[in-house]
C-alpha cells in the first residue's frame, strides 16, 4: 500500500527499496520505520513509500511524528498566516486563535529531545514570515526551557517568538518578497517592522511583554541594533532568548544572494555572537544543547566527504570525530576539515 510519508506509523515495513528523485538509495526493502526514518525520508524529499500491509489496528503504532508534521505544525502556519492577514487587514489579531494553535504545538515538544532532527524537519525550501515566525517560537521554547524558565514561562516566551515578526503584515509585499539587495529606502521600511509588530501586540493582548519583544528583537547588547540602538541591561530577558533563536533560525535559511548556510556552520556564527551582541546566556543554552544532537548524525564535511559524527570534542566544540566509511576524521586534527552541513 502507498501512503504518504507524514502518515507513516512506528513498525512500518517498506515493501520496496527506496529511492530520491536523483536515484539515490535512502532506505533498504523492509526497513521498520520508525521516527528516524521518517525524518530521511522527508530530509531527501520523498513523499510517498510503498509499506506493507498493516496488521494492527488503525488506531495502533500512531506515530506522532507524522502526525506532528500533517496536523499541528501545518495548521500552526496556516493559522499564522490567517493572523497575518487580519492583522493587515484590521491592525490587530484575535489572541484565543494564537493560545489555541500554540499550545498544541508546544505539547509536543516535551516529547521530543532530539532538537537537531526537530529543526531539520521543519525546514522548507521556501521559508517565509509565517514557517519562519513558527520556527522561532519553537526554538524559543527550547532554549526557555534549557535556561530553567517555568513551563507558563516557556510558553509566554515562546508566543513572543511566533508572534515577533507580525509587524511584518505592515511592510509591502514587494519588499517583503524583494530578492535583490533593498534600497535604503527599502531598508528603512522593513526595519519599521519593529514597531508596527509592537503596536499590533499592543491593540490585540493585554501583554506589553509579548509587544515588547516585537519592538526589541533586532537590537544587540553592544548597542548596533534597531530601532531604539538600546544595550544589554535595556533589552527584555525574553527578548534575549527570542534573538537569539531568530538570528539562529534567520541564518540557516537562504535569503537573497545569500545561499543557505548548515545548522552547525550557523551554530558556530551565533556562538561567537555570543560574546558581546546576543545574550551569552542563551547562546551557551542554544549550543550546548544543539552540539550533543548533532552526535549519530550523518553530516557533510568541507571535503566533500559525507560521515557519521561519532564524538565531540569537548576542547573543541565545532571539531568532532567523524567516521567516513571505515576510516575516523579527527577535526580537532586536520583543522583544514570542517562540518558543512547535517544531512539526516
Amino acid at each position: 500500500m502507498k501512503v504518504h510519508v507524514t502518515d507513516l506509523k512506528h513498525g512500518d515495513c517498506l515493501m520496496t527499496d527506496t529511492f530520491n528523485s536523483v536515484g539515490l538509495h535512502v532506505l533498504p526493502k523492509k526497513t521498520v520505520v520508525q521516527s528516524e526514518e521518517i525524518t530521511i525520508l522527508i530530509r531527501h524529499k520523498i513523499d510517498y513509500v510503498d509499506i506493507e500491509p498493516r496488521t494492527a489496528a488503525p488506531e495502533e503504532n500512531i506515530s506522532g511524528l507524522g502526525q506532528d508534521l500533517k496536523g499541528n505544525f501545518d495548521t500552526a502556519i496556516q493559522n499564522y498566516e490567517g493572523l497575518f492577514l487580519e492583522a493587515l487587514a484590521k491592525g490587530s489579531f484575535t489572541q484565543t486563535m494564537v493560545d489555541s494553535t500554540l499550545q498544541p504545538v508546544l505539547e509536543t515538544l516535551d516529547e521530543r529531545k532530539d532538537v537537531v532532527s526537530l529543526l531539520l524537519l521543519l525546514e522548507r525550501d521556501d521559508i517565509d514570515t509565517y514557517n519562519h515566525s513558527l520556527q522561532v517560537g519553537l526554538l524559543s521554547y527550547y532554549i526557555a526551557s534549557w535556561l530553567g524558565h517555568t513551563k507558563a514561562e516557556r510558553y509566554e516566551i515562546s508566543r513572543a517568538g511566533y508572534l515577533h515578526d507580525i509587524g511584518k503584515s505592515q511592510i509591502s509585499p514587494s519588499i517583503l518578497g524583494k530578492q535583490s539587495p533593498l534600497t535604503a529606502e527599502e531598508e528603512e521600511e522593513m526595519k519599521r517592522h519593529t514597531l508596527y509588530g509592537y503596536d499590533i501586540i499592543r491593540k490585540s493582548m493585554a501583554d506589553e511583554t509579548t509587544a515588547l519583544v516585537a519592538l526589541q528583537h533586532h537590537e544587540f547588547e553592544d548597542g548596533s541594533g534597531y530601532p531604539k540602538m538600546i544595550r544589554k541591561n535595556e533589552i527584555h530577558p525574553y527578548t534575549q532568548i527570542v534573538s537569539v533563536a531568530n538570528v539562529y533560525m534567520g541564518m540557516t535559511t537562504a535569503r537573497g544572494n545569500r545561499p543557505k548556510q548548515g545548522l552547525v556552520t550557523v551554530l558556530r556564527q551565533v556562538h561567537e555572537m555570543g560574546f558581546g551582541k546576543l545574550n551569552g546566556n542563551a547562546v551557551q543554552a542554544l549550543t550546548s544543547h544543539l552540539l550533543p544532537n548533532f552526535v549519530g548524525k550523518s553530516v557533510q564535511l568541507s571535503n566533500g566527504e559525507t560521515g557519521i559524527i561519532v564524538m565531540n570534542n569537548p576542547a573543541d566544540m565545532f571539531k568532532p570525530l567523524v567516521k567516513v566509511n571505515d576510516t575516523f576524521r579527527d577535526l580537532s586534527k586536520e583543522r583544514n576539515l570542517s562540518v558543512e552541513e547535517i544531512l539526516v
